[in-house]
């Protein structure tokens, strides 16, 4: 048997009774971190953490196509990821606030802990 399941299954009421129905809402939570599930949108968001770009830099660097970076954009744009100005006829985009650098930066953190474990 596998040593990270209880051998027993019993509830401990009071843990029950304390968490029932005090769950904040995670609908938003949740649908933010699967729009970074993505490998591209994670490298976008990467790419923009270090600095502004427009569609066509990002395509190049990532060598992919100007519309599957726009698509991506959309989806990161949608759940405030990232924001854009306009110069002219160009569309510059950069991450939308602190916290999103902030949750690239735990991300890392995270991953070179169980790198050193």
């Amino acid at each position: 048997m596998a040593n990270d399941v209880c051998d027993e299954f019993r509830c401990s009421p009071d843990k029950v009774a304390h968490w029932q129905g005090k769950l904040p809402p995670l609908k938003d939570v949740a649908a933010t971190f699967k729009v970074l599930a993505d490998e591209t949108r994670t490298s976008i968001l990467y790419l923009l953490a270090h600095e502004e770009l427009c569609v066509c830099d990002i395509a190049a660097i990532l060598d992919s196509s100007v519309s599957n970076i726009s698509h991506h954009l959309r989806l990161l744009r949608s759940q405030r990821l990232v924001k854009y100005r306009r110069q002219g006829k160009m569309v510059f985009y950069s991450l939308d606030d602190e916290h999103v650098l902030a949750l690239i930066d735990q991300a890392f953190i995270h991953v070179q802990h169980k790198d050193q474990l």
